[in-house]
């Protein structure tokens, strides 16, 4: 059988405000997570370009654009993708090895640092088997903060928790926003998320219905 080619964004053209607080709104299979993952680098468009301050990611090849995601931006998931055989402050270490910062007391200090800001200094020695979804959650934004992104892409950040601790990590990053002015691009179906963007992009069937601001 030939390969089918599916055309999941269509026409899409949009700028991000990297101080904002961006919301991608749609149903299930309205491109959203493709959305983000494009403008985050991690899937490389089949047709047209992003553009980072002036640098083409689209034409970067995958070990270039891994390494521009590792120092520009942050990522969050759903799913936490956390290493379980790491503790906590170890999982939050790695953005910084990987992108040769160099450890020791500087790079320990830093990720100590941002487990503190997330509320998890307590458990910086616990695996992620050893915490709650909530901590986890909090860790896989401690580690998307090691590298000093100006911008956070965050997928469902809240998709996998109850309402209680999905409210908790809401204020987390809202006040990462307040206080630090790190931008963040939340990939969303709930609408209690959307309301505390500065602006709303709403998807269906791969093209941009709609923009909206508050």
């Amino acid at each position: 059988m030939g390969r089918v080619r599916l055309e999941v964004l269509k026409h899409v053209s949009l700028t991000i405000d990297p101080g904002a607080r961006t919301a991608i709104v749609g149903p299930s299979g309205a491109g959203k997570s493709t959305l983000l993952h494009v403008l985050a680098g991690l899937d490389a468009p089949t047709k047209g370009d992003v553009f980072w301050e002036g640098t083409n990611v689209s034409t970067l090849s995958d070990e270039e654009r891994a390494r521009f995601r590792n120092r520009r931006l942050g990522i969050v998931f759903q799913f936490y993708h956390l290493l379980p055989e790491l503790t906590a402050l170890e999982n939050v270490l790695l953005p910084g090895l990987i992108g040769g910062r160099r450890g020791g007391n500087t790079l320990r200090d830093r990720a100590a640092h941002c487990l503190k800001e997330v509320g998890l200094s307590a458990r910086a020695r616990h695996r992620p088997g050893e915490l709650s979804g909530g901590e986890q959650q909090r860790v896989a934004i401690a580690r998307a903060l090691v590298n000093e992104p100006s911008l956070l892409f965050c997928d469902e950040p809240t998709g996998n928790l109850d309402s209680k601790t999905g409210e908790e990590i809401l204020d987390v990053l809202m006040g990462l926003n307040r206080c630090h002015g790190v931008g963040l691009v939340l990939v969303t179906h709930h609408e209690k998320v959307a309301q505390l963007a500065d602006r709303t992009i709403a998807l269906r069937d791969g093209r941009i219905e709609e923009e909206g601001s508050t």
